[in-house]
């Protein structure tokens, strides 16, 4: 069986974690229009097992933040966890989905790039949206540049060539052991999913000014009856939504209560379908000033090891 750990890198926005869910056939790392959604490096593991003509694969694919200039000590962590996946796999994905006059950002990237000896594959994201000559475009630029083993172009929302990315990237893994049980996606706990998928409902939910100072803290997670199979099986969850001024919380609850009614009732029923069990979500909105640029409070959200 072939197995190894493949990055997953771009600017942010450009489609990483929509691409490696598609890849999965299952949703472990959220997915929104805004940037920056991914904070941490999200692991997701893609098993083909074994059979008569196939020798099997598996991949351990890195979602990791977008690569962007940091104005805060959270968005240090989100680039230097990005960059470090540079030097920690066996294949890197560099994901874009314009040319390098659209996207100044990528220029940054390359240039680490280049100093990089791992296989490098660009994948041309969001073709569905281009033009057969734009696609042309962009491909020859990065083409030129004679960085990249291989160049695929992608749509991740439809699935469109993800299969062909796939087993494009087997031939640069080699044989080894299996790191993860066949039937494990992702090797982070229920927990960690849960208040990341909270994370999107409030994403999903607010204009942009607000999102980047939000953090979700699960407080309780308690199952009764899950761990038996229980037919009535229920999970309850009390988890904390932080922000870092007073006003945003006004937005967050909205009035008369219903934004936060609607992200709880969001996220209760996509729970519900991760966890294969009744939820009972309960949701509190607390003001943490500057809490991106804390290192205790930053530590105590796990974006990062205790100082």
């Amino acid at each position: 069986m072939k197995t190894g750990f493949v990055g997953i890198i771009g600017r942010p926005n450009v489609g990483k974690s929509t691409l490696m869910n598609a890849i999965l056939g299952e949703k472990i790392a959220i997915a929104t229009d805004k940037p920056q959604t991914t904070r941490n490096t999200i692991r997701g593991i893609y098993t083909r097992n074994e059979a008569e003509d196939d020798s099997g694969v598996q991949m351990v694919f890195i979602d990791t933040p977008g690569i962007h200039k940091p104005h805060s000590k959270l968005g240090n962590y989100m680039t230097e966890s990005a960059i470090k996946t540079f030097k920690e796999v066996d294949v890197l994905l560099f994901l874009v989905d314009s040319d390098l006059t659209k996207g100044p950002g990528d220029k940054y990237i390359i240039e680490m790039l280049k100093e990089i000896k791992t296989p490098k594959i660009l994948v041309i994201n969001k073709i569905d949206k281009m033009e057969p000559e734009e696609f042309r475009k962009i491909y020859d630029e990065y083409e030129e540049m004679g960085i990249f083993r291989d160049i695929y172009g992608t749509s991740a929302v439809n699935g469109q060539n993800v299969d062909k990315l796939t087993r494009g990237i087997e031939k640069y893994l080699e044989e080894g052991p299996m790191y993860f049980p066949a039937d494990m996606v992702t090797d982070h706990p229920e927990k960690f999913i849960v208040s990341e998928i909270i994370r999107e409902k409030v994403l999903m939910y607010l204009d942009d000014e607000v999102p980047h100072g939000v953090a979700v803290e699960i407080e309780s997670f308690k199952e009764e009856g899950r761990a038996e199979g229980g037919r009535n099986s229920i999970a309850r969850i009390s988890a904390v939504i932080y922000c870092e001024k007073k006003s945003h919380k006004a937005i967050i609850i909205g009035k008369q209560g219903k934004k936060l009614k609607g992200i709880g009732k969001s996220a209760r029923l996509e729970i519900e379908g991760l966890l294969g069990c009744k939820v009972f979500l309960e949701l509190w909105v607390k003001v943490k000033e500057n809490w991106r640029d804390s290192d205790f409070a930053l530590s105590n959200f796990g974006y990062k090891e205790q100082m």
